[in-house]
Formats: structure tokens, sequence, C-alpha cells
């Protein structure tokens, strides 16, 4: 059921529309793709609802077509590739190196700890020989409360795993090696200032463990799936949802990423963004997959599909995979 039966907030739409904002497409500059929802972890938050037991995974072939797709789609210099844990999917390797070979850049959305899991002994030689960007998932500084988020035991593994990449030249100045780390709030309130954060996390992570990072993305608790069951559980969704709309902010919403982005699910469909992806909310409104388009650049003039969940894009300093906004 759409936010906009379970909550008591404005439609997002009409609020563009009285903002007399117009979110159409920008040229498409980013692809991310979900190359499956198996996780080693099931954190409190996820939107996906990954965990050990999912087994959607994108296919060879579903890959082979999207890489046919962006040899012809020039404009997109950067793939995303997201999950569950991507580096899972048995073709995370091939889809990393032919991308790579077409001199695009590639972020892997890592969990750190699946970098110790059965078969991924090199995966961080891996990424590092082909220069992968890392977008890191670390929610907090302290033990317990990444804990508390993803799992007992998931710090100390998450510590270990950037110690790791740190050797190997991840977030090292003038390594090219580019390791970022992601942060997001432990309950339904926005997250802190990002410089301010990101001073906060590199002063911390260098002072107890000795690891250095390139940036911090703050990313705002969307309020969907996991998060949103917890929301109506707590019997908070109404004062969350409050909370995003009465900090719209219009100038966070002109740069939502949907507007030069692309989102692919697992099994090929065509989205918007992540969030709608996992809203099976298509783009356009009409399911279409990778095998019904000649080319990724017929998505150019669609209108971008948006319900009362964009709210959490464009609250405060905005937030998107890259961090805030504004």
């Amino acid at each position: 059921m759409s936010l906009q039966h379970l909550s008591q907030v404005p439609a997002f739409t009409e609020r563009v529309v009285a903002e007399g904002l117009a979110l159409s497409r920008r040229p498409l500059q980013t692809l991310q793709v979900n190359i499956g929802k198996r996780c080693n972890q099931a954190c409190r938050h996820c939107h996906v609802e990954s965990s050990p037991i999912r087994t959607e995974n994108m296919t060879f072939a579903t890959i082979e077509r999207l890489l046919t797709l962006l040899a012809y789609a020039p404009s997109i210099t950067t793939v995303d590739i997201t999950g569950g844990a991507p580096e899972l999917n048995p073709n995370f390797r091939h889809f990393v190196s032919q991308i790579r070979a077409m001199e695009r850049t590639v972020i892997d959305r890592c969990n750190l700890t699946v970098l110790f899991e059965r078969g991924q002994q090199d995966t961080a030689d891996f990424l590092a020989h082909h220069k992968v960007q890392i977008t890191a998932s670390l929610p907090c500084y302290t033990t317990g409360n990444v804990d508390k988020q993803r799992g007992s035991g998931v710090f100390d593994k998450s510590i270990a795993a950037l110690l790791m990449l740190n050797e190997l030249g991840y977030g090292q100045p003038d390594s090219g090696l580019v390791l970022n780390l992601v942060y997001n709030p432990l309950g339904a309130f926005l997250p802190g200032a990002q410089a301010g954060l990101q001073a906060d996390y590199k002063r911390v992570l260098k002072e107890r463990h000795g690891i250095v990072f390139n940036s911090l993305f703050t990313i705002t608790n969307m309020p969907i799936k996991r998060f949103l069951d917890d929301l109506l559980r707590q019997g908070q969704l109404d004062a969350y949802m409050g909370l995003l709309a009465e900090r719209f902010n219009p100038s966070a919403a002109e740069g939502v990423m949907c507007r030069d982005l692309v989102s692919i699910g697992w099994d090929g469909t065509i989205y918007d963004c992540d969030f709608n992806q996992m809203l099976e909310l298509p783009a356009s409104g009409r399911r279409r997959t990778i095998w019904d388009i000649g080319a990724l650049s017929e998505l150019q003039s669609d209108p971008i599909a948006l319900d009362n969940h964009c709210y959490g894009c464009t609250a405060g300093a905005g937030s998107s995979c890259g961090g805030s906004l504004a």
C-alpha cells in the first residue's frame, strides 16, 4: 500500500507542484544495478529486505544484456552495483571487469563483512586491481550502535575489513582507490550535517583504529520495507512522515538522484531509483525490462514515478546514494 494512504502528509506530487518544481530527467549519468538480494547480513533498516535466505540473483544473460546497452550509452559514466551483498552474485566479477574494460567508473556497495565470507578471500584484491570504488556501510563508529542495527560482531568485522582495505591502498592519499563510508540514523530522525559527521568519523576511526577513508555519505532512512514496519510497530509513522514533509527542501528536491540515474532490478526490470525498485514502482508506472528497450537513451524523456516516500530524499539537506544534496 502507498504511503499516501498510510500517513497524513500531503501527497508528494502535490507538494512538488505547489513549490513550482519540475522534476524532469537530465542526461543519464549513472546506471544503478541491483544484482541480487542475497546477503550475509539482515539489517534492521534494510530497504531491500536482504538476508542469507534470499535467492534472487541476476543471471549471466541479464548482465550481458546490460553490458550491451551500456556499450551504446556514452553519457553513463558510472555503474553503481548494489544488492544484497553484490559480491555474492557468481557473475559479479565478470560484470565488474567488463564495465572497467569500457573505462566506466564502478561503485561496489559493500557491507564489509562479506569480505570474510567463504569464497570471498580475494575479493578485496580483485576490487583493488580493477580500481573499483567502494562505498561501505558503517552506520556508526561505536560497537553497540552498529551491532544493534546490523547484528552481533558486525562492528569488529567491519573494522577488520576497513584495515584490510587500507593496507591495499583504499582511502590512502594519491592511491586512486576510493573508499567512502555510509551513515544512516539509528532511528526516526534525520541525519546530522554531513560535513560534521564526516569530521567526527575521520577523527574517531583514525584515533581508535588507525583507519582512513575518503568521504562520508549521510543517507536518510526511507520509510519503506523493514524501516516502515518498525515505524508502524512503534506508532511513529505519522510523526516521521510529518518530520520529512515539514523539512521538505526545494533545493534538495532539485538534486534528487532519479533525475540522472536509472535503476535496474535483479530480473532486468527498469526503475527510477533503488527505493522505487524495492516498492516495485516501475519507471513511468508501467513494467518494462531491459529487453523491452533498444537503448538506455529511450528512458531519457520518461516521467519519473513519485510517491510519498520521496519526502525522504528531499528533507533537510536531502539524501541520495551519494549522500546529502544541499
